[in-house]
């Protein structure tokens, strides 16, 4: 296992492999979309194989693949299938918008997905399309039937946001009465393509937990996993958990351990950071293994404390969530 410089383990990566989505979501991009990039500037399969190789031996146990969406990538099961067989790697889980995953559910089940994140802000067909700037909500929720049906561990994520779909907090946490779905809420942060939406941030984790109890006052909390981004909660009867994610106020990040890959090859070792390595230039001027290792490690020592840390060492945040890998 290795640690970074504030001696949290580093067992975690989040591996985009695209910045193309199929959706414009109001906190993620632009109506327009972004800019993307050339398809050789992207990471081939093969390089993302091969880090991920290293970084297995380095102590990195979990692979989660994100995107941009992870399905407009072709041959992404083909891929995923020898991500499972890397030495090391004994969690391989996936983030998704669903509109284009219900076809692949029972292979991922078969591969040994052990978890979806499926990313669902609301469950009104018309907000949906308001948020997205696309009408793919039922697609979504045939994803959604799959991987409940596949018995494949589901986590709803839902940004909330003001004015948008703050009245769809009850009806995402009710779906966790009679199925073993764990809904979170998350904080909108400002990776939107344009910076933040609001000069201050009003549903804050303290505002969207005060929402969720006036609806369950009897809501208890569950103990969290060992690392857990979200604050847990059961409301007592329910098949499923609620959480709430501080993802702008950064109350986790004392227990941070993950790192992220976005599909350019650039090493973020903190969500807010500007990237601190470029992976993609040390493989294609000819890095041998040991020295992406070197190279790794000397990141991982000189990591943020936290988010704030990160974010005040750069200019303005400006960039999608697509660019960044989920």
């Amino acid at each position: 296992m290795i640690f970074d410089n504030h001696n949290r383990p580093i067992t975690y990566l989040r591996l985009a492999v695209t910045d193309r989505c199929n959706l414009r979501c109001f906190y993620c991009m632009p109506e327009a979309g972004i800019r993307y990039l050339p398809k050789q500037h992207l990471l081939t399969y093969e390089e993302m194989e091969r880090l991920v190789t290293v970084l297995a031996r380095l102590g990195v146990s979990k692979v989660r693949i994100t995107g941009g969406e992870p399905f407009v990538r072709s041959d992404l099961m083909s891929f995923m299938h020898r991500l499972a067989a890397i030495d090391g790697i004994n969690d391989l889980s996936i983030t998704t918008n669903g509109v284009l995953t219900a076809p692949h559910v029972a292979d991922m089940a078969a591969l040994g997905v052990k978890a979806v994140n499926l990313s669902l802000d609301t469950l009104d067909r018309d907000r949906f399309k308001q948020i997205t700037r696309r009408d793919e909500l039922p697609a979504v929720l045939r994803t959604l039937d799959a991987l409940l049906a596949n018995g494949i561990e589901t986590k709803i994520n839902a940004v909330v946001m003001d004015g948008q779909n703050t009245q769809d907090i009850l009806p995402l946490a009710e779906l966790t009465r009679d199925q073993p779905i764990d809904v979170r809420f998350i904080e909108e942060m400002p990776f939107n393509g344009e910076g933040s939406h609001y000069p201050v941030l009003h549903w804050t984790h303290r505002r969207i937990m005060d929402e969720i109890r006036s609806f369950y006052p009897d809501l208890a909390k569950i103990p969290d996993p060992r690392y857990s981004t979200s604050a847990n909660y059961q409301v007592p009867g329910h098949q499923g958990t609620l959480g709430v994610i501080a993802a702008f106020s950064r109350t986790f990040c004392g227990t941070c351990n993950r790192i992220r890959m976005t599909a350019q090859g650039t090493l973020k070792t903190c969500l807010y950071d500007d990237g601190v390595l470029d992976v993609r230039a040390l493989m294609r001027s000819g890095a041998t293994d040991t020295e992406l290792e070197a190279a790794f490690l000397r990141a991982f020592a000189h990591r943020p404390a936290n988010g704030f840390d990160a974010e005040s060492q750069r200019a303005t945040v400006t960039e999608s969530m697509a660019t960044i890998g989920g």
